[in-house]
């Protein structure tokens, strides 16, 4: 018994401690064992899974709260079931994460928010959360980690589409507003009011910035896209829309895989090689650029990438110039990570408060929508039983093995003076944050500290963090931006600085801001030239005389390279036909300034200053259709009703010929029939469309091209001209078709 009593003794001291921490509950710690032997990272790396099922199910973001802890949304209605049915069903949740024993994996979980619809992203800002449910962009503040009152920021912010083609990010950039993808507008929180702009639309699913401030995201066929400027830079002209500064492709899409994998119409030519395994990427998503310092060195600032259709996550090499970004394969052959397992769905990629990387598998079976799931994929994923693959869900975290991580602590207790010092670490989640928190504290105390780190040398953007505080707190003035312009040795500080100067542009700084210009045109630097001529938008509206020539120097300077022409052409925002007139432009620029004239004469604005929300896409349209229409009697997964309607799938009504099967949904069809074989003797017509004023061609061309998509064994094309032409031809003696006259060939006929 006496050896007994050490075991005793340290059982008790844990229990108690567990007590301790749960506020005087004894608690259990179930931390699931899961495997990753079937997973490869490269080397030097480790992977490890610190949050599973049964404290989360369908992950798809995550962020981390002022005291590190991590909250995630769980979005588990998406694809419920092969035919995506029951979608809309709240659901969904956001759930904070714990790790009560502190051994690094996540033990416990409590709900936050739950019965959402589709929640697809949430972000940590003024001090309460930004999150999405169902199309609606809601700020809730948190009390004791209880939701508290809720604002509605946003009623339209997802509204359009499906979830695979809405809106979500809501990622805090370093210019203090809040960028999406999939979306044409940014928010921020300004003196009790919420701020929404018009920006560029970005992508499909994530989105990522690097230290500077640019953005970066994808979409599914591309997996790494990039802006070359900062956000709202040269977009200032509504007539003229940037085809080189924004949007740009900046790797090839090759994927290695190490396996062969499900993908969506792999039947096709060219999406699978030889073996069988994926070729380029068909479901890229969740970029994220490296900004933890706790990898080695070289991996500071390269671009990961999420590809879940062929289990594995990429990483690619970002290249800067002071106008251009590129990138490329980190390790030709090889991916950063790379699984045989097919249930492993990285979506999302972060990084922590600690320098981790922090992957967000949403461990899913199906991830392609409803919409746009071909026959071919439906059948492979009901073959492997991946359909049934629901319930689960891992956040993993890859750490180096050459470097230790940082010491997560309580932000929320940080003095400002401990912010400020946080503003130069090397880790940029912690910079971020820290930049946030001190505007929301509001303490003007430390402003001489800030404005001496703004005027600093650094590399990891310290300066541009201290700026934007500065502005968060409006302490900004000409005179201190005038005087971080003069003194810094940085041009990233002075690029942000410039645009910073617009908002103190008046009729008596006219002659610094000259001076100012003409000192950083004599530094003949390519970054600060370019963001000069962004910024001298708003100061030629006060004097054109002043401001004119400095743009025509710098289209002089740069006559043949096509971004600075942009840049200008933006600036020139109403003041196009003076250019043209009196300061004899260069070939592209002349270009660039007769179509935005000729763009305001016809009234074509840049889309994103009409677009409000989304639009619904075709396919979505048609699915929709289909499920309001033709479902009823065909089934939701297109295998017929008994004494109803025949099944879609393997029908030759489907396989064969549009035109036949347009003039069948336009003008209806009388049994009996024969599909795949089978004789189908109802007793009910199916009636035609035609006289339903409501459903148009496009409606008719989108159902098609639906039922193209989910049930043909390879899909075929239609055009709604094709349609409209199929209307005029109707059934010989009026009524509706039969098997006999859709076999001859009737259809075809006037």
């Amino acid at each position: 018994m006496t050896k007994n009593k050490p075991f005793k003794i340290a059982f008790f001291s844990t229990l108690i401690l567990s007590i301790f921490i749960v506020g005087f509950r004894i608690v259990s710690f179930n931390e699931p064992k899961i495997s990753l032997d079937n997973y490869k990272i490269e080397e030097g790396f480790e992977l490890s899974i610190i949050a599973s099922e049964p404290f989360l199910k369908a992950p798809v973001s995550i962020d981390f709260d002022n005291k590190g802890r991590m909250w995630v949304v769980e979005m588990i209605g998406y694809m419920p079931n092969l035919e995506g049915i029951g979608e809309e069903e709240p659901n969904g949740k956001i759930s904070i994460l714990e790790d009560l024993d502190k051994d690094g994996v996540i033990d416990h979980s409590k709900v936050f928010l739950d019965k959402l619809v589709l929640p697809r992203a949430l972000a940590h800002v003024y001090g309460g959360l930004l999150y999405v449910n169902g199309p609606k962009l809601w700020f809730v503040e948190i009390k004791n980690d209880k939701p508290g009152k809720k604002m509605l920021v946003d009623p339209v912010y997802a509204e359009g589409g499906n979830v695979e083609h809405s809106s979500n990010g809501l990622m805090m950039n370093i210019d203090n507003w809040i960028y999406n993808a999939n979306l044409n507008f940014r928010y921020q929180l300004r003196n009790g009011k919420w701020l929404k702009e018009p920006t560029s639309y970005r992508g499909q699913w994530g989105i990522t910035k690097d230290n500077f401030g640019r953005l970066y995201y994808n979409s599914n066929a591309t997996q790494l896209k990039g802006d070359y400027v900062l956000p709202n830079k040269v977009i200032r002209n509504k007539y003229f829309k940037p085809l080189i500064a924004e949007n740009q492709k900046l790797t090839n899409d090759k994927v290695y895989p190490i396996h062969q994998t499900s993908v969506n119409r792999g039947y096709q030519k060219g999406v699978l090689d030889e073996k069988g395994f994926l070729i380029d990427v068909t479901a890229a998503c969740g970029p994220m650029v490296y900004r933890g310092a706790a990898f080695p060195d070289s991996y500071n600032q390269n671009a990961f990438v999420c590809v879940p259709e062929a289990n594995l996550i990429k990483r690619n090499i970002l290249n800067f110039n002071n106008i251009q970004t590129t990138g490329g394969q980190a390790i030709e052959g090889k991916e950063f990570i790379a699984s045989t397992d097919e249930g492993f769905r990285p979506v999302n990629l972060f990084n922590g408060p600690d320098g981790a990387m922090y992957v967000v598998d949403m461990h899913r079976g199906i991830i392609q929508h409803k919409a746009y799931i071909s026959q071919y994929l439906t059948e492979q994923l009901a073959g492997k039983k991946l359909d049934t693959l629901q319930n689960a869900g891992r956040i993993l975290k890859v750490t180096s093995k050459e470097k230790n991580l940082y010491t997560v602590s309580d932000l929320s207790k940080a003095s400002s003076k401990e912010l400020v010092a946080l503003l130069s670490h090397p880790n940029g989640w912690l910079r971020d944050r820290s930049q946030q928190l001190l505007i929301q504290k509001k303490d003007l105390s430390v402003s001489k500290e800030l404005i001496n780190l703004a005027k600093s040398s650094n590399e990891v953007s310290t300066s541009i963090h201290a700026l934007y505080v500065l502005e968060g707190l409006n302490f900004l003035s000409f005179e201190i931006l005038s005087d971080i312009v003069k003194y810094s040795k940085q041009p990233e500080t002075i690029a942000h600085a410039l645009g910073l100067l617009e908002r103190f542009a008046a009729i008596q700084n006219v002659p610094k801001m000259k001076a100012i210009s003409t000192q950083l045109l004599a530094q003949n630097n390519e970054t600060i030239d370019l963001y000069l001529s962004m910024s001298i938008n708003v100061w030629l509206k006060l004097s054109d005389a002043t401001f004119l020539p400095i743009l025509s120097e710098i289209d002089k300077k740069y006559a043949n390279q096509r971004i600075f022409q942009e840049a200008i052409a933006s600036s020139l925002d109403g003041k196009e036909e003076l250019y043209l007139k009196t300061m004899n432009p260069n070939a592209i620029l002349k270009n660039n300034l007769t179509l935005a004239v000729r763009n305001h004469q016809k009234k074509e604005l840049n889309s994103i200053y009409v677009s409000e929300k989304n639009a619904v896409d075709n396919r979505t349209k048609g699915l929709k259709l289909f499920r309001t229409i033709c479902s009823t009697c065909h089934g939701a997964d297109g295998k017929g009703i008994q004494d109803l309607a025949p099944p879609l799938k393997g029908s030759e009504y489907i396989d064969g010929s549009m035109k036949r099967l347009a003039s069948i949904i336009l003008h209806g069809i009388s049994g009996p029939i024969h599909v795949n074989g089978k004789l189908y003797q109802l007793n009910n017509d199916m009636p035609g469309l035609i006289s339903n004023s409501s459903i148009s061609d496009q409606d008719i061309t989108d159902i098609i091209r639906f039922t193209q998509n989910a049930f043909a064994k390879e899909g075929k094309g239609i055009t709604v001209d094709d349609v409209k032409k199929q209307r005029e031809k109707k059934p010989v003696g009026g009524g509706l078709f039969n098997e006999k006259q859709l076999l001859e060939g009737d259809f075809e006929k006037l």
